[in-house]
């Protein structure tokens, strides 16, 4: 179900880009947008979960550098019998997590440093079980795919801004600066909040502890106020296990794809009656 998702959105997004390319340039920029698209959809699905990690200076761990984090990861995969993801350490004090890679033999999971610092190893296995259920969902690959298109969208935005400034094709480009932040919070919208709760219970029936990733949320909430996470953008905000802009206000928090902490937290602990 979760690869059939991500094929519909691929599908979606190409449309989008074809739109916007006709707004830009007529039937020749819609021609070009297309193509445009196609390629950004080969890349998407090889090679953004690469660039991701790039973009957050993420480092891969082997067992003997971290053996703590490594061996909550292989003993989680196996747990849920799932081929052992690459495993990085994101050089960043404000705590958080995610997961990205195009299917679960080609799945990486990353935290930060300050994640791993202010943990307990229960929460920190919480968390990365929330991570592994992303990639068994392949929620993985569509988060992927949608933080690429989204940075491509707002580089449209940018292009449509320069090209009305210099040609009579104001009107268009003007509407078009308008709708393409629209665009790219559908982008990101398309990406469930449903899928959050889904990975918080997924979490929760690996380790048979929803408190473990109850008090992690919490702590990892707390944490995020007042602290924005080095390099972080609206576009792959929805990887995190949290909101890397929970704790600003103004329109990042309009377009989460997270659900509140709070209500998480509080499906969290009404599962542990289930589960003891």
């Amino acid at each position: 179900m979760g690869r059939s998702k991500t094929f519909i959105m691929m599908t979606v997004l190409v449309l989008i880009f074809m739109f916007f390319g006709n707004m830009i340039g007529g039937v020749q920029g819609m021609k070009t947008a297309f193509l445009i698209a196609l390629g950004l959809n080969f890349f998407s699905y090889f090679f953004s979960d690469k660039l991701v990690l790039k973009q957050y200076k993420a480092m891969e761990v082997l067992p003997e550098q971290s053996p703590r984090f490594y061996q909550i990861v292989q003993r989680l995969a196996y747990n849920a019998n799932l081929p052992m993801p690459k495993v990085y350490i994101i050089p960043e004090n404000v705590p958080n997590a995610f997961a990205t890679g195009r299917n679960p033999k080609h799945a990486a999971v990353a935290a930060t440093q300050g994640l791993l610092k202010i943990l307990s190893e229960r929460e920190i296995e919480g968390v990365l079980a929330h991570e592994m259920s992303h990639i068994r969902h392949y929620d993985i690959l569509t988060g992927t795919i949608a933080a690429t298109f989204a940075s491509a969208i707002a580089y449209l935005a940018n292009f449509a801004r320069a090209r009305s400034d210099g040609n009579q094709q104001r009107g268009n480009g003007a509407l078009a600066i308008l709708l393409m932040p629209i665009a790219a919070a559908i982008v990101q919208m398309s990406i469930s909040r449903e899928r959050e709760y889904k990975a918080d219970e997924g979490a929760a029936r690996l380790t048979g502890h929803p408190e473990w990733l109850a008090s992690a949320l919490q702590k990892l909430e707390d944490a995020a106020k007042g602290n924005l996470l080095n390099n972080a953008t609206s576009q792959t905000s929805h990887m995190f296990i949290v909101n890397p802009f929970s704790g600003i206000p103004g329109l990042a928090r309009l377009f989460s794809t997270h659900p509140s902490t709070e209500d998480r937290i509080k499906r969290l602990r009404a599962m542990h009656g289930e589960l003891m």
